[in-house]
């Protein structure tokens, strides 16, 4: 078999476009393969489908196809506009590549595979391209795909913030807690982004009324921007948020109580975990301290911290009962961290208790952000939030990619 039929039948080119000739430069490590149409050969209108139109005049264009073992390859062709008797002159979409870029779709195709599972940087390396050139055909698909998102079915929504760079530079994810996928990525973390994602979700046909729930932690700006932008939407408290304000509590405990107890001194993690949960090392730690004796602060809030842990295995009917019980003891424990987050909980009462009805948490978003979080750190960092952004929409969005042969 020719090579030029093997290129051919590799390119899965059909009539009226054929390999015209092959060239070959081992020094420069490189191939060109060079494209034409039949003479005669006619061609679909583009616009309104129209076929057998003839060429009217041709334009040479090239394209960056895949490597050929460690060689580059470029297809070269002339590419015609055509006459439509009902459009009139019309430019012919190449079957190989996409209207204005300069990469064939499997060229663009393995960009978009290396880049989930590589820094942009590293896989332009790679491909022996320029990276801001991926960053091109990265933000192509991700907004050609983003277009057609169907969002017509989402009713629980989950809220969090992830850094973008070092310092106070956050963007703000919405993810589908049923899909579960990333919906919706923006900057910053105030109750604006509340007000885009509403504005996100109309121009995919969405309705903020289809919004039932929302799950996130106490952040006083989202929950401003969701009794602007979804009022009758009701909002669950992320139990493991909940959680955190109080580890964060008998922790504060700790640090005061330690200024006249030096010996909770490198305790500091014996609190925040469940007994079963310690080491040999803490367990020994924690015998040492001689808690029953010492009567230590810290042991009292800690205890209230694993009373608490128990209000999430009980039934939907006795919870309320039991929080009121608890809070009415932490309230007047004489321990102000724990005074302070009793308060905090009960500001947000409906919120907590709402959990047992929707049984809804966050952990799905835990689970993003530390994917982008990690794909950051392997970057080194993006060089904007865009950037960031795409990528996030590109490992969690579940998008669409039907255009290209992957």
């Amino acid at each position: 078999m020719r090579d030029i039929e093997l290129f051919q039948q590799a390119l899965g080119l059909v009539d009226p476009w054929y390999v015209e000739r092959a060239e070959f430069d081992a020094a420069k490590r490189r191939l060109d393969l060079y494209l034409d149409f039949e003479r005669g050969g006619t061609f679909p209108c583009p616009e309104c489908g129209r076929v057998g139109c003839k060429a009217y005049d041709t334009t040479g264009k090239t394209w960056r196809h895949l490597n050929f073992f460690q060689h580059e390859a470029h297809l070269h062709a002339r590419t015609p506009r055509v006459e439509c008797a009902n459009c009139g002159i019309k430019a012919v979409e190449v079957p190989w590549a996409r209207t204005g870029s300069g990469f064939t779709l499997m060229f663009e195709a393995i960009v978009l595979m290396l880049v989930k599972e590589m820094p942009v940087a590293a896989a332009a390396r790679l491909l022996g391209e320029n990276d801001m050139r991926l960053w091109r055909i990265i933000h192509h698909y991700v907004e050609e795909a983003r277009a057609e998102l169907d969002v017509s079915a989402v009713r629980q929504v989950g809220v969090d913030e992830t850094a973008s760079k070092r310092g106070h530079n956050y963007i703000s994810l919405f993810v589908d807690l049923e899909a579960p996928r990333l919906l919706f990525a923006t900057e910053g973390r105030d109750a604006t982004t509340v007000a885009a994602f509403r504005q996100d979700l109309a121009e995919r046909g969405g309705k903020a009324e289809q919004i039932e729930e929302f799950c996130l932690d106490m952040s006083p700006a989202f929950l401003k921007g969701i009794a602007e932008a979804f009022p009758q939407s009701r909002i669950t408290f992320d139990k493991f948020h909940v959680m955190k304000l109080l580890n964060d509590a008998v922790d504060q405990v700790r640090r005061e109580e330690r200024r006249q107890r030096p010996e909770l001194k490198g305790s500091r993690y014996v609190w925040v975990k469940n007994p079963e949960n310690l080491t040999q090392r803490q367990l020994a730690l924690l015998d040492g301290l001689d808690v029953p004796k010492l009567n230590l602060k810290t042991a009292r809030a800690y205890q209230m911290r694993l009373t608490f842990q128990e209000l999430w295995t009980l039934r939907d009917e006795l919870a309320e009962a039991f929080l009121k019980r608890w809070y009415y003891w932490a309230t007047h424990s004489r321990l102000k961290p724990m005074i302070q987050v009793a308060r905090t909980i009960r500001r947000h009462w409906d919120g907590v208790l709402n959990w047992f009805r929707t049984r809804i948490s966050n952990g799905i978003l835990e689970g993003i952000n530390s994917l982008l979080q990690a794909a950051r750190a392997k970057a080194r960092g993006y060089r904007t939030n865009r950037n960031f952004i795409a990528m996030a929409y590109l490992i969690a969005g579940k998008l669409d990619l039907r255009r290209l042969p992957i």
